[in-house]
């Protein structure tokens, strides 16, 4: 589903209104978030999705991350795991499916979190994902909504890796690539979140479906700001460009980039490969955070130090509201 066509569904839902409901579908953030008391608040989301690699057992590790990877975006811990699954029992051997929940198992205990248990459904193609369970305290809930002007904006993974997907389907990507990208989106955003959480940080955003500029879009009008972006600065996984300016390019790029093209406004030296990748449907992206400018080098260190390499892609303005600009230098 087009990230226009949700939220248009979206929109015709009831206000669910309750004082301890923190974060609900107002900003389209990375989950809900509801709180139980003064000192905790609990934080519940989903997410699962077909393949994207050939190995059963990476896949449900990619899977579980993605999953994950919400509650770290809001700042919280993860608790609980239940398992989402849909499989071609008639169709697919059982290892497959033992492969998928062992990968997916090991990343939730990875994670310092349990699994509960799950549902399954037949299926005639094979989903995997997590329900998954996390707290947080209130007063240390990261938000979409937080961005500030002066802030700069810092990534934690490179993007690229719905180009490059598509680039295995198709037996295009290189064998190293493929290690690189694939051990990348199976990486936990833990790290990254706990330094958010020491800088004492509360606007991020976790870079999935809706691409690198539709999760920025999201932070720019949840928080009332605009954000400019330096395509130089921004990381790139190896070959995606290169696979970009072949054609390989997802219908995903195609549907956020027309969603988003009244608000983005993109500098003519920006070559349309580059565009591409902006609007590149990620799989387990990196998280993007709004940090203090007096900060942003302690912020680059901390990451590094805890084996994360961010980059600094951009910096976050007064107005107008939600909108996104893109130039080549910072």
């Amino acid at each position: 589903m087009g990230p226009g066509t949700l939220t248009e569904v979206l929109a015709q839902l009831p206000p669910m209104p309750t004082e301890n409901l923190l974060v609900g579908l107002e900003n389209y953030d990375d989950a809900g978030v509801y709180r139980l008391d003064a000192e905790r608040a609990l934080i519940q989301t989903i997410d699962f999705f077909t393949p994207i690699v050939d190995d059963p057992y990476l896949f449900g590790q990619i899977a579980a991350a993605n999953a994950l990877s919400d509650v770290y975006a809001m700042g919280g811990v993860p608790l609980t795991a239940m398992n989402v699954v849909c499989f071609p029992a008639r169709k697919l051997d059982l290892t497959v499916l033992r492969e998928i929940l062992r990968g997916g198992a090991e990343k939730v205990l990875e994670a310092g979190a349990v699994l509960v248990g799950g549902h399954s459904v037949e299926d005639p193609e094979p989903k995997y994902g997590l329900a998954v369970t996390g707290i947080v305290h209130p007063e240390r809930l990261m938000t979409n909504s937080q961005a500030k002007p002066g802030d700069v904006l810092i990534l934690t993974k490179p993007i690229g890796s719905g180009i490059i997907s598509t680039a295995i389907k198709a037996g295009l990507a290189r064998a190293e690539v493929v290690a690189t990208v694939t051990a990348s989106m199976a990486t936990l955003n833990r790290e990254a979140a706990a330094v958010a959480q020491e800088l004492a940080l509360r606007g991020c955003t976790d870079i999935t479906g809706f691409g690198l500029l539709g999760h920025a879009a999201e932070m720019a009008q949840a928080s009332g700001v605009a954000l400019r972006f330096w395509v130089e600065a921004i990381p790139f996984y190896p070959q995606a460009l290169e696979l970009a300016e072949m054609g390989l390019v997802p219908g995903g790029t195609y549907a956020n980039r027309n969603f988003l093209a009244p608000r983005v406004q993109i500098a003519v030296d920006v070559a349309e490969a580059e565009q591409d990748l902006l609007f590149d449907p990620q799989t387990s992206g990196g998280l993007l955070l709004a940090v203090p400018a007096s900060r942003e080098e302690e912020c680059l260190e901390r990451l590094a130090q805890r084996g994360v390499q961010g980059a600094t892609i951009g910096e976050v303005h007064g107005g107008p509201a939600g909108q996104l600009f893109v130039v080549r230098h910072r």
